[in-house]
């Protein structure tokens, strides 16, 4: 099973068109099981083509993007979680080329205001993946010290839908540095899930970001806050750092993290 996550910072970037057709090949040409993303963005105005989903929103781009190369059909589920620049509705969205059995989303935190950027909500689905049903979810938590909406409140209220039995997997932008003692990281790790990056055999510096980023305007380091973690222990062929200008171009502000499970 290989899966990826990447917050795209939709509509964001320069050269964005050239920027998704190089995802859209690379998924292509991987053909990811799962794919979990975050900040997928659509203009407000724009015209409904499907339910939630407007003209000009990243990920149903994508998808007709992947149909042009010949990729089999990629299944999506998108929500808005907050207006971003004040003319896109954010959110989060799953992708996969597997049947989707269901799938739901849901706020993490006290604000529910599309109005509010710190408004994070949650898209899970379950996914069957060689006759199992698999829990994943994308998530774009916030930050540990923030005091309006603290990040151990979002991961408390994340934990809560989760289900006590069955596998489960977490994908996303954490917004919380992994090697960052006794904040989110490790309060994730606490009850009781597993990093692919720990377990995988073999591994990269696992760094997502690197340099100044918006939330992160202090940030003169390389940090590791894109996350695959498990509730299960699994076989992790690999973990390795993607769109880095080393592994595959650059697409975003944020790199992806494809992780190999062979379990």
């Amino acid at each position: 099973m290989k899966l990826l996550t990447l917050n795209v910072h939709a509509w964001q970037e320069e050269n964005q068109e050239k920027k998704l057709d190089h995802l859209a090949k690379t998924i292509f040409e991987e053909q990811y099981d799962v794919i979990a993303l975050q900040e997928v963005s659509q203009h407000r105005d724009q015209d409904v083509v499907e339910g939630q989903i407007k003209a000009d929103n990243y990920g149903y781009i994508l998808q007709k993007k992947l149909k042009e190369l010949g990729s089999a059909p990629y299944e999506m589920v998108w929500a808005p979680s907050h207006y971003g620049y004040e003319v896109f509705e954010e959110g989060i969205a799953l992708l996969t080329r597997h049947p989707m059995i269901e799938s739901n989303d849901f706020y993490v935190t006290k604000s529910r205001e599309m109005k509010n950027w710190k408004s994070r909500n949650i898209v899970g689905a379950v996914i069957e993946i060689d006759n199992k049903p698999i829990h994943f979810y994308s998530c774009h938590l916030g930050w540990w010290e923030d005091t309006e909406e603290p990040a151990r409140g979002q991961m408390d209220a994340l934990l809560e839908q989760i289900p006590a039995d069955g596998r489960v997997f977490l994908m996303g932008d954490f917004n919380n540095h992994a090697d960052i003692r006794n904040e989110g990281y490790d309060y994730l790790i606490q009850n009781g899930f597993y990093d692919t990056f720990t377990l995988a055999d073999e591994k990269d510096s696992g760094v997502t970001v690197e340099g100044k980023i918006a939330g992160w305007d202090q940030n003169k380091r390389g940090i590791r806050i894109d996350l695959i973690l498990t509730n299960q222990k699994v076989n992790v062929f690999s973990s390795k750092v993607i769109f880095n200008g080393r592994n595959r171009d650059i697409v975003s502000d944020h790199f992806g993290v494809e992780a190999v499970i062979t379990e």
